[in-house]
């Protein structure tokens, strides 16, 4: 099962103001959801971004937010967004295909990823975008959605893969402003 740009949605969980210096290489993470977030964008593929309880943890962080041209952002109280229906309305609704990053790995991003697949949804995990507090929680959640076909990806497999294809003037794109240097 490959990614398709086409078919896919860029999910961005929690990335906050107050969690993203708590989390383990937090900044590393933070680097891959722009990344990401500046490729969906640049190759068309729509980007649903999570925010846990804002007036606690705070907004999405500046940088993230403004990497982020067109991106549909929701909140939400419950760890899943999938159980707090925020992701209702969104692009993740008409896609078949969710590529997820950011935080906590064992919290939020595991428990909306496992009720992704239990919607039949196609789910991509970034591990090089994902974080938590404690490497050791990242790493069991990791094992955890594995265990239950979720595809653990790199930030690479996913731009190559959306692209499917080089020789053309997208791919030189992209080359030059992401991945040949980055």
């Amino acid at each position: 099962m490959l990614m398709d740009g086409g078919k896919s949605t860029l999910l961005i969980v929690d990335v906050q103001e107050r969690l993203l210096p708590a989390i383990a290489d937090g900044q590393t993470i933070l680097d891959n959801c722009v990344w990401l977030a500046r490729l969906a964008t640049r190759l068309k593929v729509p980007v649903v971004v999570s925010e846990q309880y804002p007036a606690g943890l705070g907004a999405t962080v500046a940088p993230l937010r403004e990497a982020l041209d067109d991106a549909h952002f929701v909140e939400k109280t419950h760890f899943s967004c999938v159980s707090d229906g925020c992701l209702s309305g969104t692009a993740i609704d008409v896609r078949r295909q969710v590529v997820v990053v950011g935080t906590e790995a064992h919290v939020c991003v595991m428990q909306t990823v496992l009720e992704l697949r239990w919607q039949g949804k196609e789910v991509f995990l970034v591990e090089d975008a994902v974080g938590s507090r404690k490497p050791a929680d990242k790493q069991a959640a990791l094992a955890r959605m594995r265990a239950h076909g979720v595809e653990v990806v790199t930030r690479e497999m996913v731009a190559f893969e959306w692209l499917k294809r080089s020789a053309t003037d997208l791919f030189r794109e992209i080359n030059r402003d992401f991945i040949r240097d980055n």
